[in-house]
C-alpha cells in the first residue's frame, strides 16, 4: 500500500509510502488518503493524527504521469479524487499534526496549510511551483497563504515558485518548528494534545478555523476547476514534456 495507517495509543499515523517516486502522490493514493482521515475521524479510540512520508520525503507532489493520463481518459471519478481529500483534510476536526522531512512539493505544501501543527527538518523543502508547471494554486492556497502571509510573500511562493527551507518556513510562521526530529516533535505534540478534554480540543479548532468555512470550501472547488482546466493548456503540456524530458520550458512560442 501505497498510504499506511497505524495506531498507537489515542494517536493514528498516516504514512505516504511511495519513497521509489518520492512519495509523489497518485490519484489512487489520494483516495487511500481520504479513507484514511474519515476511519480516523470516525474512530472513537483516535483522538489526534500524525501525517508523515516515509523514505524522508514528505511528498514531491502530484505523480504528473499519473494525472495526464486521467485527464486525457476524461475518468470524472479519479480526477474527483483530489477534491475529496481536500475537502475531508479542510474539515477533519480532530488534531491534525504533520511530520516533514526532504521535499514537499505542491500538494505536499498544500496540505500542511490544513494541518494544525507542523514540525519540519531545518534542510526541508517547501515549494509551491504551479505557475512553473503551467499550473495555478490548488489546495486553498490562494486564500490561506495570503491571510497567513500577507500577498507579497505569498505571491513570492504561489508565482514565482521560490523553495523554502524548514527554517526559513519557521521564521514565516509556515510552520511551527525546524527540528532536528519532526517525527519525534509531532509524536510529542499529539501526545500533549490527547491528554487534553478531546470534546473542548475540536471545539476549540473548529472555532479557530470557523471564519474560514464556506468561503475555503467555495475557493477549493474553484481552485481545483481551473487548476483542471490548466491541465491540458499548452503551456502545461510545455512544463510537463520539459519535466519529463528533464530540461527547462520554453514559454515564449505559447
Amino acid at each position: 500500500m501505497s498510504i499506511k495507517t497505524s495506531q498507537e495509543g489515542q494517536i493514528q499515523t498516516i504514512t505516504i509510502a511511495r519513497p521509489e517516486k518520492r512519495n509523489a502522490l497518485t490519484l489512487e493514493m489520494y483516495q487511500a488518503l481520504t479513507e484514511a482521515l474519515r476511519s480516523a475521524q470516525e474512530e472513537r479510540s483516535v483522538r489526534a493524527v500524525i501525517l508523515t512520508g516515509e523514505g524522508g520525503c514528505f511528498s514531491a507532489g502530484n505523480d504528473i504521469v499519473d494525472f495526464v493520463a486521467a485527464a486525457s481518459r476524461q475518468d470524472p471519478v479519479a480526477l474527483a479524487a483530489p477534491t475529496q481529500f481536500l475537502q475531508t483534510i479542510s474539515t477533519f476536526t480532530k488534531p491534525l499534526v504533520a511530520a516533514v522531512e526532504g521535499d514537499a512539493i505542491g500538494i505536499g505544501t498544500s496540505m500542511l496549510l490544513h494541518c494544525d501543527l507542523v514540525y519540519a527538518a531545518a534542510d526541508a523543502k517547501l515549494q509551491l511551483p504551479f505557475a512553473r508547471l503551467g499550473l495555478v494554486p490548488e489546495g486553498g492556497t490562494s486564500l490561506l497563504l495570503p491571510q497567513q502571509l500577507g500577498h507579497r510573500l505569498a505571491f513570492e511562493l504561489l508565482v514565482k515558485g521560490d523553495a523554502v527551507s524548514g527554517e526559513r518556513a519557521a521564521q514565516l510562521g509556515l510552520i511551527n518548528a525546524a527540528s532536528h526530529s519532526p517525527m519525534t516533535d509531532a509524536q510529542a505534540a499529539a501526545q500533549s494534545l490527547v491528554a487534553l478534554a478531546p470534546a473542548a480540543v475540536r471545539q476549540s479548532k473548529a472555532m479557530l478555523r470557523e471564519h474560514q468555512g464556506d468561503l475555503l470550501q467555495k475557493v477549493l472547488l474553484a481552485e481545483i476547476e481551473q487548476f483542471a482546466a490548466r491541465l491540458s493548456s499548452a503551456e502545461a503540456q510545455e512544463a510537463f514534456s520539459a519535466f519529463m524530458e528533464k530540461r527547462a520550458p520554453v514559454f515564449s512560442d505559447i
